[in-house]
């Protein structure tokens, strides 16, 4: 499985601190950001795609509670707090754990592990295919057959083994419907890794199609690899 992408929010320093060196010491875990500013995170998720966030929920500018109602998107989060108060109300949302300050490296994987349970049951799951909108019908797209999405602004290109299909749709709402062998690795083109032949530089190849490796994505990729 690959690495879990994940953001760190508490407006306490030294807790961004203790929970980054939790979550360097996880092998499961990719930080890709750690910051005490609540609204970084909201501009950051405009950009990229995280799988989980650590949130505290008593900050000052918004509460972890609204942080979820505004995000409203794919990402399961794993509360971290002082308060159990607000147990209750945080399962309302994508909430897989609800922490309690201070915490210990062991509680901490353990959530970890809370997160990767619940993934490999989504992934057990989980549909073979979707249908997508296309000239006023519902189309059926098996997941197996599909080989890259390309990016038309408001559209998408959906390139199957047999046709291409242009739906209304933005990449990113899109992406959350692909199972995990889906991966983006620019901001137009996602591919299906089951169809990756190699990696030449800066470009993948599916078959003898040569796609590029976004700048912003080469590391994530590299990593992933």
């Amino acid at each position: 499985m690959p690495k879990i992408n994940c953001i760190i929010l508490d407006d306490e320093p030294l807790a961004v601190k203790l929970l980054n060196k939790h979550a360097s010491e996880n092998e499961n875990l990719n930080v890709c950001l750690a910051t005490t500013e609540v609204f970084e995170v909201i501009d950051f998720l405009k950009k990229e795609k995280i799988d989980l966030i650590f949130t505290d929920i008593q900050m000052p500018e918004l509460t972890g509670i609204q942080l979820m109602k505004i995000i409203n998107d794919q990402q399961k989060f794993i509360v971290t707090t002082a308060y159990s108060t607000y147990a209750l109300e945080s399962f309302n949302f994508n909430v897989i754990d609800y922490l309690l300050k201070p915490i210990t490296k062991e509680r901490f994987d353990l959530s970890v592990k809370k997160y990767l349970d619940f993934f490999s049951q989504q992934q057990a799951n989980q549909s073979t295919f979707l249908f997508v909108k296309t000239d006023g019908k519902q189309v059926k797209v098996n997941f197996s057959e599909l080989i890259y999405i390309e990016s038309l602004k408001d559209y998408i290109r959906i390139h199957t083994k047999t046709e291409k299909i242009i739906v209304l749709e933005t990449m990113k709402s899109f992406e959350s419907k692909l199972p995990n062998n889906f991966k983006r690795i620019h901001r137009s083109f996602i591919i299906n890794i089951d169809y990756l032949t190699s990696i030449d530089g800066n470009s993948v190849y599916l078959g003898q199609k040569n796609i590029p490796i976004g700048e912003t994505y080469r590391k994530e990729i590299k990593e992933y690899f």
